[in-house]
């Protein structure tokens, strides 16, 4: 690949933990469970949510909006990363890697938009019962959800060109799992000044947005909840929205780490692990932690389970 004067490097490397040549099979093995163990249970409750009709609420709609986009994030990282253990071929090419850098910056917004959209459902829910149908309609769900996916989609366009017409003259090692934007910036001989800045400034500036929007949403479900004057109650109602606020805690507390420690030899491995988490292991764990606290999905599950037996 030629631009300008200078020759481009036509794939990358990714290292991974190639420093550690006695755990790529222990690596294969646990990243191939994340991966199964993700697409199980996200279909699962895919399955459960669609054919269920007591599941067809805004809260489940919502449930399924990031089944799928689990579905998807891991999908975009974790075949390659598994295939790379299991066939020793660490390259992807250059339009390969700014595919999934994209695409892997695109489903990250997504979901925070969707997280955001779904503490304003409980905030609805548990404030407004009563207006709840009115309020939550078809409309409303299909808006913010497509909202959602348009933003996360849209976000990340810019800086992904920008990256991809940055100069590599000749560094192609990824010391990473996949293509992280970090990383990839370090590995380029342009002045990626402004791109880090736009970068920085449009995620940062979403992600406070969202989060300021979920904080304003439990501020008034805590308050309406400490009105309540059953203990009963109480426990009742935030139980509604226990499973949200937890994978919220979860994401975002990933994520701030991220972006918080800057990269140097010292912390890389911590950043590889952080990074990881929240691309694989936290849409592995959304399933489970939606499930363990939630009453219709072990009855739409137990329902199933006994149809299936019985049949």
């Amino acid at each position: 690949m030629q631009r300008g004067n200078q020759t481009q490097v036509t794939e990358f490397i990714i290292l991974g933990f190639s420093d550690y040549p006695n755990l790529q099979v222990l690596l294969f093995v646990v990243f191939l469970c994340i991966y199964l163990v993700t697409l199980m249970g996200n279909l699962t409750i895919l399955t459960l949510i669609c054919v269920d009709s007591r599941l067809h609420t805004p809260m489940y709609f919502f449930l399924r909006n990031l089944g799928f986009l689990d579905v998807c994030l891991t999908s975009c990282t974790l075949p390659k990363m598994l295939s790379i253990y299991l066939m020793d071929d660490n390259r992807i090419s250059f339009v390969g890697c700014m595919t999934q850098l994209y695409l892997l910056m695109s489903f990250t917004g997504v979901e925070f938009f969707l997280l955001t959209a779904m503490a304003y459902d409980r905030y609805v829910a548990i404030c407004n019962p009563l207006r709840y149908s009115v309020i939550m309609n078809k409309r409303l769900c299909a808006l913010l959800s497509l909202i959602s996916w348009v933003i996360g989609f849209l976000d990340p366009l810019t800086q992904s060109l920008s990256i991809s017409y940055s100069s590599f003259c000749g560094h192609n090692m990824i010391d990473h799992f996949f293509c992280d934007f970090q990383t990839i910036m370090q590995l380029s001989c342009s002045d990626t000044s402004s791109i880090k800045l736009l970068t920085n400034t449009l995620n940062l500036s979403l992600a406070i947005v969202s989060l300021v929007l979920i904080l304003t949403s439990y501020s008034y479900i805590i308050s309406s909840i400490l009105k309540m004057q059953s203990v009963k109650g109480r426990y009742k109602v935030f139980s509604t929205c226990s499973s949200h606020l937890t994978v919220v805690t979860i994401y975002y507390g990933s994520v701030i780490f991220v972006y918080l420690i800057p990269i140097s030899e010292s912390t890389r491995s911590v950043h590889k692990l952080l990074d990881t988490s929240y691309s694989t292991v936290i849409p592995m764990m959304n399933p489970i932690i939606y499930s363990l606290r939630n009453k219709d999905i072990k009855a739409a599950l137990k329902k199933g389970m006994e149809g299936r037996t019985g049949s």
